[in-house]
């Protein structure tokens, strides 16, 4: 469940900074002409795009960190991921803000972006649809945050679920600024900004607490059962090699 209230805080209060990613394109949706039905709607395919590319990348990445715990690796996963986001949290404010690429990965995201203006010639609710699918592949700090989040938990499911609900909590922010424009001020998005990083300092936090094993119910328990699969696992591998 913690890492379910981890996913909201981090995805309501991070919408604050989506604004300045990808909030242009959430400002350009040509919606302001439509019947207010069919606008409220497009909106809403726009935004279901986005978080059914955050839920997808949740169990691609889930899947990675089940494999880490099946093997036992769970604890030093979960301590790796807090004292790497502490460590670029604390070194430099481009760990959230300004991600720094190749290229080549420089001109993927490139093309992208010119894959999505030319959805925007486009009229339907499938276009405003898919226009949010490219736009959750686009790069951000936050959704970074969310993927660590997502291999944390361990599981498929439990990863799918932190990036849904993560989406989930930046939909109304989201949806205001499609909506309107003037309901979310630049001083109200500056002053929720300055809690971005200790929010992110909290999930790291967590994280660490987690991979610390104290027995602490919610935030550190103690990992037995997965201990036990571990074993299970490994007797596996030796009988598999045996034959």
């Amino acid at each position: 469940m913690e890492f379910l209230i981890a996913a909201i805080s981090l995805g309501f209060l991070g919408s604050f900074h989506c604004i300045g990613m990808c909030g242009p394109i959430a400002l350009s949706l040509p919606v302001n002409a439509m019947p207010l039905p069919k606008k409220i709607l497009s909106i809403f395919a726009y935004n279901f795009g986005r978080i059914i590319t955050y839920t997808i990348f949740g169990a691609l990445f889930g899947l990675i960190g089940q494999s880490f715990f099946l093997f036992g690796f769970q604890q030093k996963l979960s301590l790796t991921l807090g004292l790497l986001i502490l460590l670029g949290l604390i070194l430099s404010s481009r760990f959230v803000n300004k991600p720094q690429y190749s290229n080549n990965i420089y001109k993927m995201f490139n093309n992208l972006k010119t894959v999505i203006a030319h959805q925007f010639q486009k009229r339907g609710i499938k276009t405003f649809f898919s226009i949010g699918l490219l736009n959750g592949l686009l790069p951000c700090g936050l959704v970074y945050l969310g993927i660590a989040g997502a291999v944390s938990t361990g599981s498929v499911l439990k990863g799918a679920l932190f990036m849904a609900a993560f989406g989930a909590s930046t939909l109304p922010l989201m949806f205001a600024v499609s909506y309107s424009n003037h309901l979310i001020t630049l001083k109200m998005r500056m002053r929720i900004r300055k809690l971005i990083p200790g929010v992110v300092g909290l999930m790291a936090i967590l994280l660490v607490l987690r991979g610390l094993n104290l027995g602490i119910n919610y935030i550190s328990p103690r990992l037995v059962e997965d201990k036990t699969m571990t074993i299970g696992c490994k007797q596996q591998l030796k009988c598999c090699h045996k034959k």
